[in-house]
């Protein structure tokens, strides 16, 4: 089964709207994925493309500074947050 191009951006923009929503704490795809009731792995190609795009940043290191070797976390970028607050209001 295939997804148009048209519903991969409206689940992004629910991946924004939820980024938005617990900014500044980054999250793990896992925690994107149960939210948005979708797969891990579509998930995050559709982060990736949005990564592409520079509307998010991939965090790829803890608090403590240690590298993640199998996970990263998620964010939008200082931008479009500021963008996105401006609307909301």
């Amino acid at each position: 089964m295939r997804i148009s191009q048209e519903k991969k951006k409206k689940i992004q923009e629910q991946i924004l709207a939820f980024l938005y929503s617990k900014n500044p704490q980054p999250m793990f795809i896992l925690h994107i994925a149960r939210e948005i009731a979708r797969d891990e792995e579509f998930t995050k190609k559709l982060l990736f493309d949005l990564k592409k795009k520079e509307l998010v940043v991939e965090i790829k290191k803890n608090n403590k500074g240690k590298i993640y070797l199998r996970r990263s976390r998620w964010k939008l970028t200082e931008e479009v947050y500021q963008t996105y607050k401006i609307h909301q209001q």
